[in-house]
Formats: structure tokens, C-alpha cells, sequence
């Protein structure tokens, strides 16, 4: 089977919290001969390790990594490793796919009111302005 992976799903695989529900979706994404994971999941996934389990950017960002490397999962490479360059940096995930993206459609430069996503994708080389 083919799947595409919810967020509550790969926050249960990686946390581990519901012995049930983490065994459902081990067993589903291992069994899974594809698993699809959207770059809306991982944005999802990122905000509530940060926010509801205070979960550290290097933990997250392994988890992710983790994902990137193991062989059924299917993701858009690219614009994870954006989201994770920025993570890495010490900001948002989701900041660095927007940026990714939003270049992918044919955007020059990102524009935010978020000094510190300016500041670091300045400073990663892409053009951003800050608003």
C-alpha cells in the first residue's frame, strides 16, 4: 500500500507517547511500500514538537533527517533541506520552506515582517527583505 502520512501519525511514530497509536503507525509506515509525507506535515510536525513538547531544533531536525533517509519516504528533498538549512540556523522550518517554495514558483525575494527569518536567509545568500 501507498500512503500518505498525517501529521498526528509521524508525531506519534517519532514521540512515542500512546503506546497504541505509536505502534499503528510504526507498523503502517514500515509495512507502507511508499510513504508520502507533505511539506504541510512537516511544518505541522515542527510546530508541535517545538510548541507542545518543547522538543530542541537539533532533535527535530535528526527526526526529519531520519525521514529523508530511510527509503519508502517520499518527500519534496529540496525544500526540506531549505526548511532544515534554516532550522539549523537556529530559525523556523516552515520559514526556510516558504522561501524554497515560494523561489519554486518563481518569486525572487521573500518579504516577511520576521526580522530573524530575514536576517537568516540574508545571511544563507537568498534575497529576502524585510517589510
Amino acid at each position: 500500500m501507498k500512503i500518505v502520512a498525517d501529521t498526528n501519525v509521524l508525531l506519534r511514530a517519532i514521540v512515542a507517547d500512546d503506546a497504541k497509536q505509536s505502534q499503528a503507525a510504526m507498523e503502517a509506515m514500515e509495512q507502507a511500500e511508499l510513504v508520502a509525507v507533505s511539506l504541510h506535515a512537516l511544518c505541522e510536525l515542527v510546530w508541535v514538537l517545538r510548541r507542545r513538547y518543547g522538543t530542541s531544533c537539533a532533535d527535530i531536525a535528526a527526526a526529519i533527517r531520519q525521514l529523508l533517509n530511510t527509503q519508502n519516504v517520499l518527500l519534496n528533498r529540496p525544500a526540506v533541506e531549505a526548511g532544515l538549512s534554516v532550522l539549523d540556523a537556529g530559525g523556523d522550518f516552515a520559514d526556510g520552506v516558504i522561501a524554497f517554495e515560494g523561489q519554486w514558483l518563481g518569486g525572487e525575494t521573500f518579504v516577511s515582517f520576521d526580522q530573524k527569518a530575514v536576517a537568516l536567509l540574508t545571511a544563507q545568500g537568498q534575497p529576502a527583505h524585510l517589510l
